[in-house]
């Protein structure tokens, strides 16, 4: 049974591949560095016991209020800038594509975010390329309106 779980020295990422070397290498060399310096909190998914499948990062981040379109900030205080969850990478291993694991990721990030304590009106990504912009939108994330590969899905519709 797959499970997530953060990351921590005991997982093994140096076999780790994607195929998107920027990923691959964050993974391998930066994702623990970012975790013991609280810039990002890295999870990862394991299968077979303990075999990395995938990973992804959340971190803080703050959006500017005139970034979003009106129909999400419409009832809020203007702000300048607004707190949001950086969904900063999610990258499944290629040995492990066609499972459905990175929507298995995504939904665990997005239930992460919900369940924090710490105030967030929106969930943001980058997408890398056209590829993670479609997977991302087929989970119902919107693209900022000037920033086609910078999307959101607000907090409260999930």
């Amino acid at each position: 049974m797959p499970r997530i779980e953060a990351l921590n020295a005991l997982h093994d990422r140096s076999m780790f591949n994607c195929g998107v070397e920027p990923l691959d290498r964050y993974f391998r060399i930066q994702a623990g560095q970012d975790a013991r310096k609280n810039l990002a909190a890295p999870f990862v998914l394991l299968v077979g016991g303990s075999e990395v499948a995938g990973f992804y990062t959340l971190s803080s981040t703050s959006v500017q209020l005139r970034e979003l379109p009106e129909t999400t900030t419409r009832k809020l205080p203007r702000y300048p800038l607004v707190p949001a969850t950086l969904l900063g990478r999610l990258a499944v291993d290629r040995r492990h594509r066609g499972r459905g694991y990175g929507r298995f990721l995504l939904a665990d990030a997005l239930y992460r975010v919900v369940r924090s304590e710490i105030a967030s009106i929106a969930v943001i990504v980058d997408a890398k390329d056209e590829q993670a912009r479609h997977f991302y939108e087929r989970e119902s994330f919107l693209s900022l309106p000037d920033q086609p590969m910078k999307l959101f899905r607000p907090v409260a519709d999930l």
